[in-house]
């Protein structure tokens, strides 16, 4: 993979280990050439991934809505920044860069560029590999209630599968790399080609 978004919180969390993923994350693509789109932002998780390419001179573009270009939120050390008019338009302008998906820690917004990526899978409409670091359990209940809508009747077991987890960088871009995406679209039952 050439590009991957990494979406994130732009909170750290109370916990080190999670920065400490970030950082991890960030050595990985740098060391393997994998350039980062994220959500331009300075702070938190973002800006823990984001620093720690630039310091190396690795690969970082910024997608970030004209609403958060606030002094305090936008990455200024990020050369290839693209400003955009909305939240949505920020998912399809990443949508359009990237090769992959991963998932760290975060709130609402990282919840919901996540099930999108989850969305547009199962409609067919992408077949990028989408993944989640899975660090200290934080997606355990998240992982749970997935398995919950599979039980109830309100998901497939073939559009879960689509979620690729890792507790390590490792593990988690080898099961990427590694990802087929289901040949017929669930949804409508249609062979794709």
């Amino acid at each position: 993979m050439k590009r991957i978004v990494v979406f994130c919180g732009s909170s750290i969390g109370f916990n080190p280990i999670y920065k400490e993923a970030a950082v991890k994350l960030g050595n990985y693509f740098v060391k393997n050439k994998i350039g980062l789109v994220y959500g331009g932002g300075k702070v938190g998780m973002m800006g823990a991934i984001a620093d720690t390419i630039l310091e190396q001179n690795g690969e970082v573009i910024g997608v970030i809505p004209k609403l958060l270009e606030k002094e305090e939120v936008l990455h200024s050390g990020v050369e290839e920044m693209i400003v955009c008019k909305t939240m949505s338009e920020r998912k399809v302008i990443m949508s359009q860069l990237i090769d992959g998906y991963i998932t760290l820690p975060g709130g609402f917004g990282t919840m919901d560029e996540l099930f999108e990526a989850l969305t547009l899978g199962q409609l067919y409409i992408e077949q990028k590999p989408i993944g989640i670091l899975n660090i200290n359990g934080f997606f355990d209940a998240i992982l749970l209630q997935l398995d919950k809508m599979i039980e109830e009747g309100f998901l497939k077991q073939t559009n879960r599968d689509m979620l690729i987890v890792g507790t390590s960088v490792d593990e988690l871009i080898q099961k990427m790399d590694n990802y087929k995406a289901p040949k017929i679209s669930t949804i409508i039952n249609k062979v794709v080609s």
